[in-house]
């Protein structure tokens, strides 16, 4: 009989390009059986929080404080050099200095609202919002300031909008690590011998999709906020790298690093991630 399990994953490129193989099954699903859903980042953050998933992607930061109850899986996570949020202004010139100011971010549990707490902390009034609505709504004037991830990272020029600052670039300078965006945490309470055969099926899925990349895009395509085969490709080069296939000893450094700055500037508990194989 197979076994059930409950998969979350989000709608950004990278994933859907890394989760093509399994969610067409052109890859094997070694006895389990995936009910997948797609969602919003924030999402599946907090639904995950709930333990509403078996398997689910999330922002590292939003996975601090479930470290006793999930192991990040060594594939499937979004981290490198060049690829943190960027922070965009509606207008030029401008940066978040006061509580008259407005500040859209794209979750309270993300790593770029993460960011933006450590470098601007106090500097503005937040709101979070979807993603997806913080660029048209710099764009339209109804806020001043916006934490950008996922596509807009390739078209917030094209919206007439400034950068600020690119906050991974930051992160990059003052700790010297890739930034740890997001990954696939497995509950612990799956065990070994299933979270095992989760890691293998998502790797697989990930080196069906690198071995002829043109094959995944009609499944980026249909959850995609930006239609452009070359802007979605541009995603994927940038965030599926060797990281993504097995976060190593760089991925280790790089979450403790976080870990160890959320937890001294009061952002997250003083918990370290474990990934699956450590011990």
């Amino acid at each position: 009989m197979s076994r059930t399990i409950s998969l979350g994953i989000s709608t950004c490129p990278n994933d859907t390009f890394a989760f093509h193989g399994l969610l067409t099954r052109a890859v094997d699903w070694r006895g389990l059986d995936f009910q997948v859903e797609l969602l919003d980042i924030e999402q599946l953050n907090t639904r995950m929080a709930r333990d509403a998933f078996d398997v689910c992607k999330v922002s590292f930061a939003g996975a601090l404080p479930l470290a006793r109850d999930v192991v990040v899986l060594p594939s499937g996570s979004a981290l490198g050099f060049g690829v943190g949020p960027l922070l965009l202004a509606a207008r030029p010139d401008t940066r978040p200095t006061d509580a008259s100011q407005l500040t859209l971010c794209p979750g309270e549990q993300t790593t770029a609202m993460l960011l933006f707490s450590m470098f601007h902390d106090g500097t503005t009034r937040i709101e979070q919002a979807v993603f997806s609505e913080i660029m048209p709504r710099l764009a339209g004037g109804t806020a001043d300031f916006g934490v950008c991830i996922h596509e807009g990272r390739f078209t917030w020029q094209s919206s007439g909008l400034s950068l600020v600052e690119d906050l991974g670039s930051r992160w990059e300078t003052e700790t010297g690590c890739p930034l740890p965006l997001g990954g696939i945490v497995a509950a612990r309470r799956l065990g070994p011998e299933v979270i095992a055969a989760v890691q293998r099926v998502i790797r697989d899925s990930l080196e069906c999709a690198l071995a002829d990349p043109a094959t995944a895009l009609p499944t980026m395509r249909r959850h995609a906020q930006e239609f452009d085969d070359t802007v979605l490709m541009q995603h994927v080069e940038l965030y599926v790298n060797d990281w993504t296939l097995n976060l190593g000893d760089t991925g280790r450094r790089a979450l403790a690093e976080l870990s160890a700055r959320a937890a001294a500037t009061g952002l997250a508990p003083a918990t370290r991630l474990e990934i699956f194989g450590d011990r």
